[in-house]
This record gives structure tokens, sequence and C-alpha cells, in this order.
């Protein structure tokens, strides 16, 4: 039987859910493919991938998926990793520099704008990881996964994502989602859902083993900042999210 090919990122948020995942491809169950956000959903969308835990903004540019298990990467408020960062107050930002590494954050972000902070800026696209040394007087930009949990410390003002959605919506947020563009049996779907959670019954372990590369706390990270299980409410936000889109 062929290898199902899944693509995820490998960000510090998806380190317990890699733990049961890589045992699956130890199997020879699965094969992996480790890539940033906007790239596994590129692949997914080309067939490049059968599955992927990909941007829920960019759920409508993949034909024929289905989102499917139980586990994803959600917030219901703080996120911590995802970030508006600025050296002046936001009253004060007149240009914001999109991470190029994902959609969601980015959509979030240019929603925000326009319908909760209600102010007009000026949006560029980053290119490279070297946008992050632009990010100084009136120019702001959003920071995702681990470098922005490494940038919490260089800029005066943060304004978290998460948190401004929870504020203007009172729902959760969710970035990503497992999604499918091939059929996958009742089976391997429970198996694969039981290896997303075999890293949570590890969860001191997989914090020990990466918390020497951040300063932020990992525990607090994956127990308050990341909630990691799909419920009906989360259904509703990502319904709500993309219907603001």
């Amino acid at each position: 039987m062929e290898k199902i090919r899944v693509g995820i990122v490998n960000y510090l948020n998806t380190k317990p859910l890699l733990v049961g995942l890589r045992k699956l491809q130890e199997a020879g169950q699965i094969e992996l493919i480790e890539d940033y956000p906007a790239r596994i959903a590129t692949l997914l969308a080309k067939k490049g991938i059968d599955m992927g835990l990909v941007p829920v903004a960019a759920l409508p540019t993949i034909p024929d998926h289905s989102i499917v298990g139980s586990y994803c990467i959600a917030t219901n408020g703080e996120v911590g990793s995802v970030c508006l960062f600025s050296q002046q107050p936001i009253e004060q930002v007149t240009r914001v520099i999109l991470d190029y590494q994902s959609r969601t954050s980015v959509q979030l972000a240019r929603l925000l704008f326009s319908q909760y902070w209600k102010k007009e800026v000026e949006f560029i696209p980053a290119v490279n990881e070297m946008y992050i040394d632009e990010i100084k007087g009136s120019t702001a930009g959003i920071i995702i996964g681990d470098r922005a949990l490494e940038a919490r410390s260089h800029f005066p003002y943060i304004y978290d994502l998460g948190v401004a959605w929870k504020t203007f919506t009172n729902l959760p947020f969710v970035f990503a989602v497992w999604a499918s563009v091939v059929p996958l049996s009742k089976k391997f779907i429970t198996l694969f859902d039981e290896a997303n959670g075999v890293g949570f019954t590890q969860l001191k372990e997989v914090v020990t083993a990466n918390q020497q590369s951040t300063k932020y706390d990992l525990y607090h990270y994956y127990t308050t900042n990341i909630d990691y299980r799909i419920t009906a409410e989360k259904e509703e936000a990502i319904r709500l999210f993309l219907q603001k889109l």
C-alpha cells in the first residue's frame, strides 16, 4: 500500500503532534513532508501531498478537500506566536509588513485592521526573513511561529491576533486544520487521530526536548496558548472567519 503523504509545519506548536506522527512514519504508514504553512497549502492544492495541516484561509483554494480528524492549531485568546510587532503604538502605525510564511495570519491581520481596529495602513508582503529588521518607526510587522516567540523580547508593542479576534467575536480562532484531497479510510483516520494525541501523553518530555530552543515557557504554550482540539465552537469560528474574508 502506498504511504499517505502528509504535509506539516515543523514549528514548536506542532512538536506534540509530531511525536506520534513520526512513529507512523517509522512504521511506514505515512511520509512526512515538512514546510511552512503557505507552502503546505500550495502542495495540497496541487496534490503534491495527500493531506496536510493547512492554514484555514487557504481552504477555499484547495479543490475537493475534506477536513479530517479532531486535531487543529487554534487558540481561545492569547496565542503568543501570531502577533503584530511594533516600535510604536498601533495608533501611530502606517505600514505593516506581512509574514510570507502564513496565509491565515496575514488574512486575519488584514481583517482586524479593517473591521476591528478600523485603521487604514499600507500592507507590504515580505519576501524573506530579513523583513523583521525593517520593523521600526511607524512600520510594524506580522510575525508568526517560532520567530514570533523569539521576537517578543525585542519589541515594546505586541498585539496578539488571537486576543484581538477573541475580543472582536467572542470566539476562539483556528489557524490550521488537517485537510485531505484523497479518500481516507476510517481505519486510517482513527490511526492518524490517535497518533496526533500521543505527544500530549508525554508533554513534559516534549517540553524538555524543545525548551532550549526558546525562552518562552513551552508548557504554558502547549497547555494555555494553543488549543489543539476541534469543537463545534471552533467550527463556528472557521465559518465566521471565512465568511468575513
